[in-house]
């Protein structure tokens, strides 16, 4: 997958995690954004690294998406943590 894909994917699985963990975020939706690409990146490198499991190159491969979506879970709640979860 080229930069252009894993930048969609973590949209997407940006926008996933956002509804896995509602409520609102100290960066909004530019942070959260951010957030989803720098998840994806981060959970395809795990998922190569730590868990034995290379990303595919395919886009549409759910081992992928699952990484990314982890990914930007993990990020999502690290950063709820570090700065604050504004659920008022």
């Amino acid at each position: 997958m080229g930069i252009i894909s894993w930048i969609t994917l973590g949209l997407l699985a940006g926008a996933i995690a956002k509804i896995l963990l509602p409520g609102r975020d100290p960066g909004g939706f530019i942070g959260t954004t951010l957030i989803g690409i720098t998840g994806a990146f981060v959970g395809g490198w795990i998922s190569a690294r730590f868990l034995d499991r290379p990303v595919e190159k395919e886009f549409f491969d759910l081992t992928t998406w699952g990484a990314a979506i982890g990914g930007s879970l993990v990020l999502l709640i690290g950063y709820r943590l570090l700065f604050g979860n504004s659920r008022d």
